[in-house]
């Protein structure tokens, strides 16, 4: 039988708001034998994943059916009211009870859906408190028949096993309207690695230069004082880990003996959601974990492992599905994790991006990293290149940070571009309104910018700020290690730093920052800019061809598509954050 998964119960601010009709339509296909929910969907197997074998008949997998929801339209404009500072219902967020009023399934759905599933014999489903996702297990066989077309195989990287159709499936007619689409059938979880860059020995290294990126680096740059530590009761932050990515608590305690004296911390993660048994730490997990936590220093801090305990499970869409079954929930989420957007379904990434909808509704701040391909570069047919946006990079609905260097790697300097750093506009997504004017005065100015045909100057364009991501110390498995690099060290940094805002908030009584993307480019806009340091040196990674010899976009002055508004400086954008509901324009 269906069953509700329990949440906890941390009470959340909620109020009253106005809706005007927005929709988010998914394309569907019909066939003769049923209908295909993602026909554009990428089902080729990704680098690094080989073949093993078809699947046994009563091999039992785990299928996620993504219900249709109600007022999708309703939802879109309660985010942009809670969400702009100019807005009288600025701050006013939902409980988790309130917003699955609004956006559960219809009784038709419910009903058409579990039908259709009891038909097949398909009984041990769980739902969370939202009613939208169904997690059901079944057998191979069953999971065949249910998805039409659907061919269950298995797969290995050498570390994991997951089993994986090949093939596109169908649904039948009648539940089509009812499902945006089934995880656990086409999409491989995607595999991070950071980066190391090491330094050749005969640089020559000056006394008094330090020798990589600590939290003391980071905080003297960003103007964090030994003072600027979280002290509120109820204010938290958090980390996503997928596949495959551990950290150690032994490695934070020795991270912060090494690296923490100048400040107040916590030594001790606070709560893991999930599997947590790794033998060995992961660079990317030891490096969210140790950064948010001495940016947001003091600060209670979660780990959410989704690791993929099982073959058809898909980590992130796990982990945005515990973001909906979870009352008592951080307020800021640091996440270094990435897609090509063209190798996902429309379908997949609508309704991923109404997720990030609900968890703004209810106040939370969500930050992705830009990725670490510069602009990115897809072959669209032979000699005919584009541009290759980042997903969730490229929502509308998230906070995306950039990356940057020091100008000497050395010494603690203004920043120029991080070449890697990702950046760019949406093929999916159009620009939202709150930085139009921002794109539009970019590409005004750029005298040269890359050729139209290699992005989609109408779409949304990402990222929206920047930090430091070039050769970070971490330690991992006991090991002190040096030139770590890449946004997903730029990300926990600008987390912990909002965190640490949300604490000033708490204590003046103020509502969490959450979806702040709206209040940052209203600030800038009105001039503002000592929040930021300005990043306007530098170039990221493009394609390598004669058309753009290696160079995507390049930075300037004010928002550009490498560094967004660039980095933090705390104590201005702390007094500018502070102001809660902005006066009328």
């Amino acid at each position: 039988m269906i069953r509700v998964l329990a949440g906890s119960s941390l009470q959340m601010a909620s109020g009253r708001c106005s809706f005007v009709v927005f929709c988010i339509c998914s394309v569907v296909i019909s066939s003769s034998r049923g209908v295909y929910l993602e026909p554009d969907q990428n089902i080729s197997l990704p680098k690094g994943w080989k073949y093993v074998g078809r699947v046994s008949a009563s091999d039992q997998m785990l299928l996620v059916f993504s219900l249709k929801q109600q007022n999708t339209n309703k939802l879109k404009e309660l985010l942009e009211e809670v969400s702009n500072p100019h807005s009288i219902q600025y701050g006013k967020y939902l409980t988790l009870d309130e917003l699955s009023s609004l956006i559960r399934p219809s009784e038709e759905t419910l009903k058409t859906v579990w039908t259709w599933l009891e038909k097949h014999g398909v009984q041990n489903c769980t739902t969370i408190q939202t009613f939208d996702f169904l997690k059901c297990f079944m057998s191979a066989s069953t999971a065949e028949k249910l998805l039409p077309g659907s061919e269950f195989n298995r797969y290995t990287d050498g570390h994991h096993t997951l089993i994986r159709s090949p093939v596109k499936y169908e649904v039948a007619e009648e539940v089509a309207e009812h499902i945006d689409f089934v995880g656990g059938v086409h999409r491989f979880p995607q595999k991070k690695t950071v980066i190391s860059k090491a330094w050749k020995t005969s640089q020559n290294i000056k006394a008094g230069f330090h020798l990589g990126v600590t939290p003391a680096v980071v905080r003297k740059r960003y103007n964090l004082t030994a003072s600027a530590v979280g002290c509120h009761e109820n204010n938290s932050q958090a980390v996503a880990q997928f596949l495959g990515q551990y950290f150690h608590q032994i490695d934070l305690s020795e991270f912060m003996a090494l690296f923490g004296s100048s400040f107040v911390h916590h030594n001790k993660v606070s709560k893991v959601i999930g599997s947590q048994c790794g033998i060995k730490a992961g660079l990317e997990a030891s490096l969210d974990v140790e950064y948010i936590m001495s940016a947001g220093a003091n600060i209670t801090t979660w780990v959410f492992s989704n690791t993929g305990r099982h073959e058809s499970q898909e980590p992130f869409l796990d982990w945005m599905m515990l973001l909906s079954n979870m009352s008592s929930i951080p307020w800021v989420h640091s996440v270094s994790y990435g897609d090509d957007e063209d190798s996902l379904s429309l379908a997949y990434l609508n309704r991923i991006n109404v997720e990030f909808m609900k968890a703004g509704v209810r106040g939370l701040t969500i930050l992705f990293a830009s990725g670490d391909d510069g602009a990115g570069c897809r072959e669209v047919r032979r000699g005919i290149n584009t541009f290759r946006p980042s997903f969730p990079a490229s929502s509308p609905y998230v906070t995306t940070v950039g990356g940057t260097s020091f100008k000497n790697p050395f010494q603690i300097t203004s920043e120029v571009t991080d070449f890697i750093s990702g950046g760019g506009f949406s093929n999916v997504f159009k620009m939202p309104d709150y930085q139009a004017a921002a794109v539009k005065s970019y590409l005004k100015r750029m005298k040269s910018l890359p050729p139209a045909t290699y992005y989609n100057v109408s779409g949304r364009a990402y990222p929206d700020v920047a930090a430091l991501s070039d050769n970070y110390w971490i330690v991992s498995n006991l090991i002190p290690i040096p030139w770590i690099s890449g946004t997903s060290a730029s990300t926990p940094v600008f987390s912990g730093i909002l965190a640490l805002i949300n604490d000033h908030r708490f204590q003046k009584g103020l509502p969490a920052l959450g979806f702040v993307n709206p209040m940052l480019y209203n600030l800038q806009e009105k001039g503002l800019t000592e929040a930021f340091f300005d990043v306007t040196t530098g170039c990221h990674l493009g394609c390598l061809d004669e058309k753009t010899e290696g160079q995507g976009f390049c930075a300037s002055q004010s928002w550009d598509p490498v560094t967004g508004w660039g980095t933090p400086n705390y104590p201005q954008l702390l007094k500018a954050l502070l102001a809660g509901k902005l006066a009328d324009p």
